[in-house]
């Protein structure tokens, strides 16, 4: 044969229309013979379900086929079936068998014919798994009411009577009979079952998809041995030597008598991993000042500085340790450090309150990428210099200017006169430190709350308080009583920290601040 015979095209099938019949396909699970196609329709919920569930207008929870292997029963669980979309096409096949005596060649059976007649653009299927599934006795007026109530028997429902509560729980009669070899009991102990009238719920299990797991062990789990001290018995486990180790700083509570000397064993054996500078320098500001918070710390470093120690997760926690609650909630204190024991460690305590008319939706990633890659090209280098410096002086109230819409300051970062005043006041000083005050007195510290929180608030309303109105304020009767420490024992995490409704001292000091500005506002009128 030659190459222009071989390359030669063959005729081409001949091209036929597809009919505009359309059938829907249900793929049951099972075998269906000609005479049960009732039945299998009657599983399938009725014709009218059939329908509904492949009609072209069909909503989603419209299309849904249930089949339900005991109809009859109405404790049976279905199985979900779903309707797909499809592009199949039904073929009439025709067999013609060949007469005896007919003059077709040898060994031919017989002629088959293929004509479509008609496609399948929706098919049900059933490929989720079964619910579990639970008799219960059919016999109990629970399932006979169960059963009155699906066919709206009348009779059989006002004939419920609630049955006697009986205590015998185990019934003699085994439900199910099992080989003995399968069990290793003998059958003559395994006949009491539960006669407890437990009736199914409407579903047991909620996963449909089987899930591939193959039962291989897991290829990070070692077998670790332990010898108990006391008695010398071995013991094995499983243990995952890829667990992920956690760097954090050590905290403790405020009611914990020792605090930390050192860091964590597991932060310590990686030290040498990173920056000295920037741990050296660390140390160096947690012995000139012993606690810091987060932002004042933070701001003592360049930008890509303070971005290393966040980013490291344990630069930190080699520096110091933080208190969970107290008057020095979540701030930063050195080793071996116990403010509760120094009455000088008082002008480092925090005063936290958050600003309601804040967003607390941080921008998107995009978004910072974008202000950063053009904050200096579009502005000039002074104003980035002085947003620079602003931003290093965050933790700074001076009572003239607000570097931040959140109020989080130390004592010791107050320079505003009246407060610092204030603060440094002997007479406000405690004699033993307290949980909720820390070395001040209730009263004092109530005191200067209402002022920081007044000048606060009225920087970002853009106006600049003056001391008359903070004296004003404290005037005003029943802003602050000198009030008794409460008896009660508080709870981390539920104080010193104003989440979600205001204290009554806060709720009265923006009543005033309101009136303030009201009474300001009518004299410029």
């Amino acid at each position: 044969m030659s190459l222009n015979e071989q390359n030669t095209p063959g005729p081409s099938a001949r091209e036929l229309p597809l009919p505009n019949t359309l059938f829907y396909s249900i793929e049951y699970p099972g075998y269906v013979r000609p005479t049960s196609v009732p039945q299998v329709v009657r599983m399938l919920g009725g014709q009218t379900s059939i329908n509904t569930a492949f009609r072209r207008t069909a909503s989603k929870n419209d299309a849904l086929l249930e089949l339900n292997l005991r109809p009859d029963n109405p404790f049976s669980h279905p199985i979900p079936g779903d309707i797909t979309a499809t592009s199949n096409i039904v073929l009439k096949v025709v067999k013609r068998k060949r007469k005896p005596g007919s003059s077709s060649p040898e060994g031919l059976v017989g002629e088959y014919t293929a004509e479509a007649i008609g496609v399948i653009p929706k098919t049900a299927r059933f490929r989720s798994m079964i619910d579990y599934q639970f008799q219960p006795d059919m016999n109990d007026p629970i399932a006979k009411l169960r059963k009155s109530m699906a066919v709206m028997d009348v009779d059989g429902i006002r004939a419920y009577r609630i049955p006697e509560a009986d205590e015998n729980y185990t019934s003699p009669r085994p439900a199910l009979q099992i080989d003995p070899e399968l069990t290793g009991v003998p059958q003559e102990q395994s006949t009491a079952t539960s006669n407890l009238r437990l009736f199914p719920p409407p579903l047991f299990s909620r996963q449909t998809i089987p899930q591939n797991y193959n039962y291989k062990a897991n290829p990070v789990s070692v077998v670790a041995t332990s010898v108990d001290e006391e008695t010398g018995e071995e013991k094995k486990r499983l243990i995952n030597k890829m667990r992920w180790k956690g760097y954090g700083p050590t905290s403790i509570m405020f009611t914990e008598k020792e605090v930390p000397k050192k860091p964590p064993a597991n932060v310590e054996e990686v030290r040498n991993q990173y920056d000295q500078g920037l741990i050296k320098k660390l140390e160096e500001l947690f012995e000139a000042r012993p606690i810091w918070t987060r932002a004042a710390l933070l701001n003592q470093f360049t930008h890509a500085q303070a971005r290393d120690i966040v980013n490291s997760k344990v630069l930190l926690p080699l520096t110091c340790y933080v208190f969970q609650d107290g008057p020095w909630r979540d701030t930063m204190v050195r080793f071996s450090y116990d403010p509760r024991i120094k009455p000088e460690a008082r002008v480092y305590q925090r005063l936290y309150f958050r600003n309601l008319n804040h967003p607390m939706a941080r921008p998107s990633v995009v978004t910072r990428r974008q202000e950063s890659r053009y904050s200096v090209t579009s502005q000039s280098r002074s104003a980035v210099d002085r947003e620079r410096e602003e931003r290093s002086r965050s933790h700074i109230f001076d009572g003239q200017t607000v570097t931040t819409e959140t109020a989080a300051f130390q004592l010791c970062d107050i320079t505003d006169p009246m407060l610092k005043g204030m603060i440094e006041d002997e007479e406000s000083v405690r004699d033993t430190c307290n949980e909720r005050d820390g070395w001040y007195s209730t009263h004092a510290l109530e005191r200067i709350k209402v002022v920081l929180r007044h000048k606060f608030f009225s920087l970002l309303d853009g106006h600049v308080a003056t001391d008359e109105e903070c004296e004003k304020i404290l005037a005003q009767e029943g802003v602050v009583t000198a009030t008794q420490p409460s008896m009660r024992k508080l709870r981390p995490g539920r104080h010193n920290m104003a989440k979600g409704a205001l204290r009554p001292e806060d709720a009265a000091a923006v009543r005033l601040r309101a009136a303030l500005q009201k009474d300001r506002a009518s004299r410029a009128s």
